[in-house]
C-alpha cells in the first residue's frame, strides 16, 4: 500500500486551520443554542397556548399571488388559534417592498378565503425581516402581548426577537417536516446563520428600517364585533 503524506506547509497549518474553524463552528451554534435554551419555555401547541390578544404571522413568501406551502401552514394554525379563542386578532406581517409584491394582502384574502373575519385581520406591509416584524408589531401597533407563528425551525429566533422588542411572547410552531420536507431542512439548515445574523438585533435593539406613525388598526380590530 503506498502512503502519501501531505506537504510540510499543509501539515503546518493543519492544527490552527482545525482550531480556527471548530472556533467559527462555535461561534455559529452558541446563538442558536442560547436561544433554544432561552425560549424553550415559551414555546406552546395551538391547544395548550396561553391566551393572547393577538397572533403576529410572519411571511415566508408568496408564488403567483398564493401564500408559499410554508406560509400557508402558518396561516392555517393561525386561523386555528382565532377558532380555538386562543386569540382575536391577527397581523399578518410580510413584504411589500414593490407594487407587485404584496404579501400582507396575500396572506389576508388567504385567511378571508378560510373564514376569517376580514376585521379581525391587520396587514403590516413592513415586516421585511423577523426582527422589523416584531420591532413593528411593538412600536407601530402597540401590541404588548402576543402569540407568534411560525414553523417550528425558526420558533426560536422568532420568540427571542420579539421578547427583546418589549413584547410578552408565547410561540406556536408548524411541524412542517411531514408535508413540506426539503423547505424544512433547507430552514433548518439556514438557521444557525440566521441566529447569528438576529444577534445583532438583541443586542443593539435597532430602529425598524421602516418606521413611520404608530398606527390604531389593531386596537380598532379587538374593538370590533
Amino acid at each position: 500500500m503506498i502512503h502519501i503524506r501531505p506537504p510540510a506547509r499543509l501539515r503546518r497549518w493543519a492544527a490552527p486551520l482545525g482550531v480556527a474553524a471548530a472556533l467559527a463552528l462555535y461561534a455559529v451554534l452558541v446563538p442558536l443554542g442560547w436561544a433554544y435554551a432561552d425560549t424553550g419555555p415559551y414555546w406552546r401547541s395551538a391547544a395548550d397556548v396561553p391566551a393572547a390578544p393577538v397572533a403576529l404571522v410572519l411571511g415566508a413568501g408568496i408564488v403567483k399571488g398564493e401564500p408559499s406551502g410554508l406560509l400557508a401552514r402558518r396561516l392555517d394554525l393561525a386561523a386555528d388559534l382565532y377558532r380555538r379563542g386562543k386569540v382575536r386578532v391577527l397581523l399578518v406581517s410580510g413584504d411589500n417592498r414593490t407594487k407587485d409584491y404584496d404579501e400582507p394582502t396575500v396572506m389576508r384574502d388567504y385567511l378571508v378565503a378560510h373564514g376569517i373575519p376580514a376585521a379581525k385581520i391587520v396587514r403590516d406591509f413592513a415586516g421585511l425581516d423577523t426582527w422589523d416584524s416584531c420591532a413593528r408589531a411593538r412600536r407601530i401597533f402597540g401590541v404588548r402581548e402576543l402569540t407568534v407563528v411560525t414553523q417550528d425551525f425558526h420558533l426560536p429566533r422568532a420568540v427571542a426577537l420579539c421578547r427583546a422588542a418589549g413584547i410578552t411572547a408565547w410561540g406556536v410552531g408548524d411541524d412542517s417536516l411531514d408535508g413540506r420536507t426539503q423547505p424544512t431542512l433547507a430552514g433548518y439548515a439556514r438557521e444557525p446563520l440566521a441566529m447569528l445574523k438576529a444577534t445583532g438585533s438583541l443586542v443593539l435593539r435597532p430602529d425598524p428600517r421602516v418606521l413611520g406613525a404608530p398606527e390604531t388598526s389593531v386596537r380598532r380590530a379587538l374593538a370590533a364585533p
